[in-house]
């Protein structure tokens, strides 16, 4: 796995890119300009993000590159700096930019960003409704999902953390987009205030305890709308689960998680990356069900998830799950094993001439 992108700290990162319009800078191209972003690759792989300015450099203990040898270059250009080391020049995919950006909360990982818009069906024209906001990761994914003809309102309960977001989407798109709203307050008091009931397509959480918003998320989703979760620990997968189900109102919960791992390759050397992005978070989803409606009952096998404090306490077999094997499965695993025995003693005996000991 390749270094991430970092941010040169000598570098002005904050100025967001000249652009016309938000929508001008949606889909940068073009020769290099005042105001871009651009990564840089330099020697043994390691990236520089900086924002092109008037009289900028990059210095590193390679050299000093100037800004102004990028003005007017193509993407993919390489450009020496003054200590003759090359350095590949390009504008940054979004996957880049949110891991460089600067971070006020954790972000969403690309890798979950995009199983969140697969699994919650993020479309052109969506309402979709996010909260928290964090670094503004997530929101930029969801902007362009939804395109110029959705929405998209995010909710933070911390005025710091909402600047950041709303700075880092600005700098990416090189204006604010004027189809996001940032609300600052807690998302069980505001939403019923910012949403008419039933208006809204798609909720995300992401959040340390998103049970305590589902009551309210379900007043907010049009019938057949979509809750996705994006939790960190097993046990609030668990809380959270139980809490849709327990509610009537969702279709019956799905969970997963995404777990991304690189491989080198080089011409006969291919192997997997000795590192790799593994667990990041889990999503779980449901479906708003029509009002009055109750979904099927789901057929499950006996399951041991029924049981109280007693039976922890106890911690019985059957409390862990414990299957007990049958006197015929038993004596058909014995001869297996002995028939297993038996050959091993042949092949040992074998290679040293011998006959075989028998037991």
């Amino acid at each position: 796995m390749t270094d991430q992108p970092v941010t040169d700290a000598g570098i002005e990162t904050d100025a967001a890119p000249a652009a016309a319009s938000a929508g001008d800078a949606l889909r940068p191209s073009g020769p290099f300009r005042i105001g871009d972003r651009v990564q840089l690759t330099g020697p043994k792989g390691r990236l520089h993000t900086v924002t092109l300015r008037t009289g900028g450099e990059l210095h590193t203990h390679h050299g000093v590159l100037r800004h102004e040898q990028l003005i007017g270059l193509p993407d993919g250009s390489v450009v020496p700096n003054s200590g003759g080391h090359e350095y590949l020049a390009l504008r940054p995919l979004l996957r880049d930019f949110v891991m460089s950006m600067p971070r006020g909360a954790a972000i969403v990982y690309p890798k979950d960003a995009a199983q969140i818009l697969a699994e919650a069906d993020v479309f052109p024209g969506a309402t979709v409704v996010e909260a928290g906001v964090g670094s503004g990761a997530l929101s930029l994914w969801l902007l362009r999902a939804t395109g110029s003809s959705g929405r998209l309102i995010s909710f933070e309960r911390r005025s710091d953390f909402a600047d950041v977001a709303q700075a880092n989407v600005e700098t990416f798109l090189g204006g604010r987009p004027g189809n996001w709203d940032v609300v600052v307050g807690d998302l069980v008091e505001a939403l019923p205030d910012t949403v008419a009931a039933s208006s809204v397509d798609r909720v995300i959480l992401d959040m340390l305890a998103p049970w305590e918003c589902i009551d309210v998320v379900a007043d907010a989703l049009t019938p057949g709308g979509v809750v996705l979760c994006y939790i960190a620990t097993a046990t609030q997968l668990s809380r959270v689960a139980e809490y849709i189900r327990g509610t009537g109102l969702f279709t019956d919960p799905e969970a997963s998680e995404t777990m991304v791992r690189g491989w080198h390759v080089e011409g006969l050397a291919v192997r997997p990356d000795h590192r790799m992005v593994a667990h990041t978070g889990f999503l779980l989803w449901a479906r708003r069900l029509a009002p009055g409606a109750v979904a099927p009952e789901v057929k499950r096998r006996a399951s041991k998830s029924s049981y109280g404090d007693e039976d922890v306490e106890l911690w019985t077999p059957g409390a862990v799950g414990d299957r007990q094997i049958t006197d015929k499965n038993l004596r058909k695993r014995v001869r297996e094993a002995q028939r297993a025995a038996e050959g091993a003693r042949q092949a040992a005996a074998g290679s040293t001439g011998q006959e075989p000991a028998r037991p």
